[in-house]
């Protein structure tokens, strides 16, 4: 008997640590989604900046950790490209993101995976329950996996 839960144990344990790994590619991705949406915004405003300023004037770039003197006819086409790579680059994290959601959704779907605090959506009578004010104990409970 101990044998035969010790067996069961041991697939779950696997099945919840892909399903970590799955979720933590996941929150990687939202993560270089957010420093190439604040480096886009960045790019926008010097950009934005520039367009106003003599294309003859002195402007410093930082390159690779080093301040290199340009002149603003040199800088502002690196920029726009350097925008331009940077809303592709955002468009497939994105479509990334997307796909990662589906194959976490359809993980959990097989192995039957609920995370504590989740709805089912069939159930009705957990929808009151969640619109009722929950106690500090239910909030401290979130984000716990459950496997059956």
């Amino acid at each position: 008997m101990a044998s035969e839960a010790a067996k069961d144990q041991k697939p779950n344990e696997k099945i919840i640590q892909e399903f970590q790994l799955l979720r933590n590619e996941q929150r990687s991705l939202v993560d270089n989604l957010n420093t190439l949406e604040m480096d886009l915004k960045e790019h926008k405003t010097v950009i934005e900046t520039l367009k106003l300023v003599d294309e003859e004037r002195k402007c410093f770039r930082l390159i690779g950790g080093v301040l290199c003197e340009r002149t603003v006819k040199d800088v502002l086409p690196q920029l726009l490209e350097n925008k331009d790579f940077i809303e592709k680059t955002i468009t497939v994290i994105n479509e990334d993101l997307a796909k990662k959601g589906q194959q976490i959704n359809k993980f959990k779907q097989d192995h039957n995976i609920r995370i504590r605090g989740e709805q089912l959506p069939d159930s009705k009578e957990e929808d009151k329950k969640a619109s009722e004010p929950s106690s500090s104990s239910s909030n401290a409970n979130r984000n716990v996996l459950v496997s059956n």
